[in-house]
């Protein structure tokens, strides 16, 4: 018995160890990987389970926003089922994707620009608060030029093209580099091995060139049915040449109803992939004949494997498939390591300040070490990692190479390249004159001197007031102390379609300082008023370098005058508008308006962040008069004797007819509640006897 107990423990001991590693891939730092069947992980129907065939997952669908929040502000998180399923066995997951131009959600594009980034960045403050750690991430998906319809509307949504061209990319991934540090954070698209490889190379390389934090590249693979070996390898080749970066095989699948063809094409393509040592790991996509996104791709046919399949489990045994080496040793990522310049382009003799991101996961840094091409320009040992390179006087124009070298106190060391670029010219960049002290004011034509591209673009300074789509213009000042600040721009408009930003390329994140502010019609391009906004984070005391952003020109813009803004305690709340208005009524808007601390000095009264006018005494009312049958957005700031304000929650003013209501069809003053009809009844408000104009009452004739 006791014999028979220890041959028993003795098959238990050589099964367990061949399960625990019963995956195709048991290379420890390579994983080839799947996705989900039909939102299901394990296939069924005689396929063995997920987790005995694949060590990686990725959800189809159920894990991309339109699928999430379909309705807004409702969750559904059906990618839990593969999440949950991937740590019961210890496997990688990845979340497809944060950002995609297709299959978002249907409300999205309904919303405003500014109102689809707090969309987007709701979305991002959801996922990390459902998922606080994250293994990979597909941060962009299929961004490259039309490859999705939706690819202009996440543009303009994410705060447009910008100085590099991609700020809305860089901007998406340094708000996924803020919520995962530790996640590898990927670029992923389509034909980028075949037919758009330079507009793919141009788009991540200029992300990575930015020091935006992208970890690899994604290379989706669908486009291979029929391509040669050698072209394959040439490619790949080119790619990793220009990156330097760890690189994914994404979503591999050879489309083939031939058995024979599928084997030999994954026979031609899978070991150039596998055993690149920069290739951190493979994702089939799909495995079922009739469930996978393209017809015949599928390796398992009524439950029996295809001779592709027979062939993909012995080239994992062999020697080749085990040992290929990864640019991501146990799968995991052991070096954060960014080069952020403060620009992509500069002229000779500018400074040019870099900073080097460089965090190790398990380890200690004992020098970090930044090259300019093949020149040593700065050994640091303490973060943060920054210099300032001046650029040759003298030097060619054209792209500088930069590479930084981190040394882990165990000898290690880990690489990550980068480029600026020297632009022909000799005007260096430099504040226009005095630079502006904030609080204070600077004159939209007083933009940094320059060359174009480097301190501005598309402008000149006699024509800097009427923008231009896609026109920007940097300002450096002076700020004097930290804290939030509020900002006045001087704005006149014929028309309700401009809007800018505010935008800061910072060392550390490209940051939005305001919102994508919209400009409304002001009654003319010469008829200024202003247009107040708060800043969206607080400044630092020191210098700064603003970028005035224009996202859809068409209007004229003077100046912009910036102010400590400190929120008071107390209230300030706009009354509800009851009834119905036209154009050129006159609506008394009513504010209450309290203090705690001091008293209210005056209140200040905005539609559609546009000042219309000021009341300092009790009750606090301006009349305003619409121009426009629209929705007005009425806005209140309650002034108080001590400076600080209270912002009131904004009131929608809706305006539905193209005339003044007809006040020949009222009878009388105004009617207190309750009103009468002219059977002298007392009426509801409902009774159809009762106008309410400008919040009310009053008798029909």
């Amino acid at each position: 018995m006791q014999g028979k107990i220890k041959k028993g423990l003795l098959l238990l001991a050589v099964l367990l160890p061949m399960a625990s590693f019963a995956q195709l891939s048991s290379n420890p730092d390579k994983f080839l990987g799947n996705i989900t069947t039909r939102s299901n992980v394990d296939a069924g129907n005689g396929v063995p389970n997920y987790y005995l065939l694949w060590n990686q997952i990725t959800c189809e669908n159920e894990s991309k926003w339109g699928s999430v929040e379909g309705n807004r502000g409702v969750f559904n998180w059906g990618c839990d089922r593969a999440f949950n399923y991937a740590q019961q066995h210890g496997f990688t997951y990845k979340f497809h994707a944060l950002v995609w131009g297709a299959q978002y959600p249907n409300w999205l594009p309904d919303l405003k620009p500014k109102e689809r980034f707090n969309a987007i960045t709701n979305w991002f403050d959801n996922v990390k608060a459902k998922y606080n750690t994250l293994p990979l991430i597909d941060v962009v998906n299929e961004a490259v030029g039309n490859h999705q319809d939706g690819n202009s509307m996440m543009k303009e949504s994410l705060g447009g093209g910008g100085k590099t061209g991609y700020d809305w990319l860089i901007k998406a991934f340094d708000m996924a580099g803020q919520r995962w540090p530790d996640a590898i954070l990927i670029y992923n698209d389509y034909n980028s091995i075949r037919w758009d490889v330079d507009n793919y190379l141009t788009l991540v390389q200029t992300l990575r060139d930015a020091g935006a934090p992208i970890d690899a590249y994604g290379n989706q693979s669908h486009e291979l049915g029929d391509i040669s070996a050698n072209e394959l390898s040439n490619v790949l080749q080119r790619q990793q040449e220009t990156l330097h970066m760890p690189m994914y095989i994404t979503e591999l699948d050879i489309d083939k109803a031939d058995d024979n063809q599928q084997k030999a094409q994954y026979q031609r393509v899978l070991p150039l992939m596998w055993e690149a040592p920069y290739c951190a790991g493979v994702t089939l996509w799909g495995y079922i004949l009739g469930a996978t996104w393209v017809d015949n791709s599928g390796l398992y046919r009524n439950g029996v494997e295809r001779p592709a399949m027979t062939w993909i489990k012995e080239y994992m045994a062999s020697d080749e498939a085990k040992n290929a080496v990864s640019p991501f040793p146990g799968m995991k990522k052991e070096a954060s390591v960014y080069i952020r310049p403060a620009s992509l382009k500069v002229v000779r003799g500018d400074v040019l300040p870099i900073k080097v991101h460089a965090r190790l996961a398990t380890k200690t840094i004992q020098k970090v070490e930044l090259y300019v091409d093949d020149d040593l320009v700065a050994t640091m040992t303490e973060a943060p990692y920054v210099t300032e390179y001046e650029v040759p006087a003298h030097g060619s124009s054209g792209w500088r190479t930069t590479r930084a070298v981190v040394t882990a106190t165990d000898g290690s060391t880990y690489e990550r390249y980068g480029r600026f670029s020297v632009v022909s010219g000799n005007t260096k960049r430099e504040p226009f004159g005095e630079v502006p002290q904030l609080p204070g004011t600077i004159n939209i034509d007083e933009y940094d001197k320059g060359v174009s591209g480097v301190s501005y673009y598309n402008t000149s300074r006699n024509s800097a007031t009427a923008v231009k789509t896609g026109q920007w213009m940097d300002y450096t000042v002076d700020v004097k102390e930290d804290g939030l600040y509020s900002f006045d721009a001087t704005v006149a408009s014929s028309s309700s379609n401009g809007r800018f930003h505010l935008a800061e390329y910072g060392l550390d994140s490209l940051s939005f300082l305001t919102e994508l502010a919209e400009v409304p019609t002001t009654g003319g391009d010469t008829e200024w008023k202003t247009l107040h906004g708060v800043l969206k984070t607080e400044l630092k005391a020191g210098r700064h370098v603003f970028t005035l952003m224009v996202d859809q020109g068409g209007f004229n813009i003077k100046d912009i005058t910036f102010n400590r803004f400190e929120e008071a305690e107390g209230s300030c709340m706009v009354k509800a508008f009851n009834g119905t208005y036209g154009v050129g009524d006159n609506v008394t808007i009513s504010v209450k308006a309290t203090s705690r601390n001091s008293t209210v000095s005056e209140v200040r009264f905005y539609a559609d962040n546009l000042y219309i006018g000021t009341s300092t005494v009790k009750p606090y009312e301006f009349t305003f008069k619409p121009t426009e049958k629209r929705n007005y957005d009425i806005m209140a700031i309650a002034v108080h004797a001590d400076g600080k304000e209270k912002m009131s929650a904004v009131q929608q003013l809706r305006v539905t007819s193209d005339t003044p209501t007809d006040i020949d069809t009222l009878v009388g003053e105004e009617q207190e509640t309750p009103a009468y009809n002219l059977m002298g009844m007392p009426v509801d408000d409902n009774y159809r006897g009762i106008v309410i104009k400008n919040g009310k009452k009053y008798v029909k004739k």
